[in-house]
C-alpha cells in the first residue's frame, strides 16, 4: 500500500511549528527589578533602541531622557529627540510611583489638569538595571508593548545591549521590532 507523499509533507509540515513552540522555554516572568533608588536613576539617559510607538514617530537620533526628582517624590522627566529636518523635539511629563515600588513608575505628559484620566498615565518599568553603577537600564510595560534600551553613555556596549536584548527577548517581549537609535551629535543633550 502506497501512502501519497504530499500528504504527509503537509501534515509534518503542520506539525513541525507546534514542535517548534513546544520545545521553546516558557518565557521569563516581566517584572520590575526589586527597587530603584531615584536619586541615583535621575539625570540624562541616551537612549539605544526602542520598541515603535506613536510618540516617537518623528524621531530619527540623539534621543535622550532626563529625570529629576522633585521635592514631592515625583519625578520630573524631558524626553527630547532630533527629528528629520535637524530640529529637536521635546515632551515634558511627570513620573509617579505606585503602590510604593519606586521600580514601577507611572509617567504622564498630558496637561497636570487631565491627571486625573486614568488613560492619560503610561506604565513605565524598570525591568533591568545595572545595580552597581546605573550605568544601563532597560524600562519595559506589562503588555510588553514598550521597550526602552538606556545608557548613561551615548553608545552602550555592544556586549551590554546584546544582553540586555537577550533578557528582553526571554520575557517575550518582540525584539524583533526593536528600533536602533543612533547618537549622532554632542548638543543631543537636554538643556533644562
Amino acid at each position: 500500500m502506497r501512502l501519497p507523499i504530499v500528504p504527509l509533507l503537509i501534515a509534518a509540515g503542520l506539525s513541525a511549528p507546534a514542535a517548534a513552540d513546544a520545545a521553546r522555554p516558557p518565557p521569563e516572568p516581566n517584572t520590575p527589578v526589586a527597587a530603584v533608588d531615584l536619586a541615583r536613576y535621575a539625570g540624562t539617559w541616551y537612549e539605544q533602541a526602542h520598541l515603535p510607538m506613536f510618540f516617537q514617530r518623528k524621531c530619527i537620533a540623539d534621543t535622550t531622557a532626563r529625570y529629576t526628582v522633585n521635592p514631592d517624590g515625583t519625578v520630573g522627566v524631558l524626553n527630547r529627540c532630533r527629528t528629520k529636518d535637524g530640529s529637536f523635539n521635546e515632551a515634558r511629563g511627570i513620573a509617579r510611583v505606585v503602590d510604593g515600588r519606586t521600580s514601577t513608575l507611572e509617567v504622564r505628559f498630558a496637561p497636570q489638569w487631565l491627571s486625573w484620566l486614568p488613560m492619560v498615565w503610561g506604565d513605565y518599568w524598570v525591568i533591568a538595571l545595572d545595580e552597581a553603577e546605573y550605568r544601563w537600564a532597560m524600562v519595559g510595560s506589562p503588555g510588553k508593548d514598550y521597550l526602552w534600551i538606556l545608557s548613561r553613555e551615548p553608545q552602550l556596549d555592544p556586549d551590554i545591549r546584546s544582553r540586555l536584548i537577550d533578557r528582553a527577548r526571554a520575557m517575550d517581549y518582540p525584539v524583533d521590532k526593536l528600533v536602533d537609535t543612533p547618537q549622532r551629535s554632542q548638543d543631543a543633550t537636554p538643556s533644562g
